[in-house]
């Protein structure tokens, strides 16, 4: 006689869910590893090296005196908050890449596409009902 089925099935593992200090762990790890520089950073880098030269840790502070001050306030109040707030929300903006933007680009090209032939289908066909009917 033939072995039934279940001798040559391998155990069933179920896995639990993970603890909080397994997910913990898991954000840590997947925090730690490195970030590609996107192109416009990596561009920016690169164009300022020369620079990097002059300054070697590539910060520039003014100096905090009175007349900073002074031209930070003229510059408050030449510049509206609106614009100043307008910046920050543009710099927290996550932009597609490139792949993304030639997709959408390319739906919005044939949306308008359909939607001109569309408009032009209406408009063809109410400028023959209007010369049927209305200027008889």
């Amino acid at each position: 006689m033939a072995e039934p089925d279940t001798a040559k099935r391998r155990p069933r593992i179920r896995r639990s869910a993970p603890t909080v200090r397994e997910r913990a762990a898991k954000a840590q790890a997947e925090a730690e590893k490195p970030v590609k520089p996107k192109r416009v950073r990596l561009a920016a880098s690169k164009a300022l090296r020369p620079l990097k030269k002059l300054n070697p840790r590539g910060r520039v502070h003014l100096p905090d005196n009175r007349f900073f001050r002074i031209v930070k306030r003229v510059l408050g109040w030449l510049v509206p908050r609106y614009f100043i707030n307008s910046w920050r929300e543009v710099r927290q903006v996550t932009w597609p890449g490139r792949k993304e933007t030639w997709r959408l680009t390319g739906a919005v090209f044939i949306f308008a596409l359909i939607f001109g032939a569309a408009v032009y289908g209406v408009d063809r066909v109410l400028d023959e009902v209007f010369k049927k009917f209305i200027l008889r």
